[in-house]
């Protein structure tokens, strides 16, 4: 077996992918491993869109978030400068993105104090919310 092909066996084998591009035996990472099977993403739609003050505090917010200890991994974002396309919804202000080992973990940020705190302080930036709660297949 030549080695491109063994690196990238090995590399779907811990859950990664792998693409062979180039030069025959030559491997690429073509994506990162997704850190816990418990995804956790939601959207914020702000009172007011325009804010960059009301946009801040909520990010800021959302980064408190990482110190709870059941979060794996957590993104904070805006949405993206990306093409046009009938399927994109570029219309929320803040997203974020969090993992979790399990949904027993997922329900125990929902409780834990610093979440709590989190709402309190920031529920009247945002006039909605939506949830995407996902688990790896």
């Amino acid at each position: 077996m030549e080695t491109g092909r063994r690196e990238m066996m090995a590399m779907m084998a811990v859950g990664g992918a792998g693409i062979a591009a180039g030069a025959p035996g030559e491997a690429h990472a073509a994506a990162a491993v997704v850190p816990a099977p418990v995804l956790h993403h939601v959207f914020f739609w702000l009172h007011d869109p325009a804010s960059t003050a009301d946009r801040d505090r909520l990010v800021a917010g959302l980064r408190t978030l990482a110190a709870i200890p059941v979060v794996r991994a957590l993104h904070v974002g805006v949405p993206a400068d990306t093409e046009a396309r009938d399927v994109v919804d570029g219309s929320y202000q803040v997203s974020e993105l969090m993992f979790f080992d399990t949904v027993a973990d997922q329900k125990a940020y929902q409780d834990h104090p610093i979440h709590r705190q989190f709402v309190a302080d920031c529920e009247k930036l945002w006039r909605k919310v939506v949830v995407y709660d996902t688990l790896r297949v």
